[in-house]
């Protein structure tokens, strides 16, 4: 097992079985902290771009900084690639929203960035979520289907 050298997902080859897969939209990069989050997200099977996986965030108060994650790899892969966008699904704490950040002032220039949704989890009470996901959700409300 060794990491993919273009995501740095698990592999048992140089690269990844995601990143080799001929079906995968290579124009859609999902960012995420680590493997686990690549995971969940498959679990889903609703993705169908490729992956980043930083191998952490952003943690001034753990001494973890920028220059440690796989942040340069993904600027390569962006410059060198025809990346239309960039997906951010960071976890929704202070670190991930402080690493979100950082990344999406790096690229600004250079690809279009998005973010996954936040908001109220399926089977949660209003009454429960705090006022910072609460106004997420109403800001970031989308078109009711039936």
């Amino acid at each position: 097992i060794k990491y993919c050298q273009t995501c740095h997902n698990i592999a048992d080859t140089q690269t990844c079985q995601i990143c080799n897969n001929p079906q995968r939209d290579k124009q859609i990069i999902c960012v995420v902290a680590d493997i686990r989050d690549v995971m969940a997200l498959e679990n889903t099977n609703q993705f169908k771009g490729v992956y980043h996986v930083l191998n952490g965030l952003i943690a001034p108060m753990e001494g973890i900084g920028a220059d440690q994650l796989t942040l340069s790899s993904l600027v390569e892969r962006i410059e060198t690639q025809q990346v239309k966008e960039v997906i951010l699904a960071l976890s929704a704490t202070m670190e991930g929203d402080t690493t979100a950040f950082y990344i999406a002032k790096m690229l600004k220039h250079k690809t279009k960035i998005s973010s996954i949704a936040r908001g109220i989890a399926v089977g949660g009470e209003l009454e429960y979520a705090d006022e910072l996901t609460l106004g997420r959700s109403i800001n970031s409300r989308i078109p009711f289907e039936t």
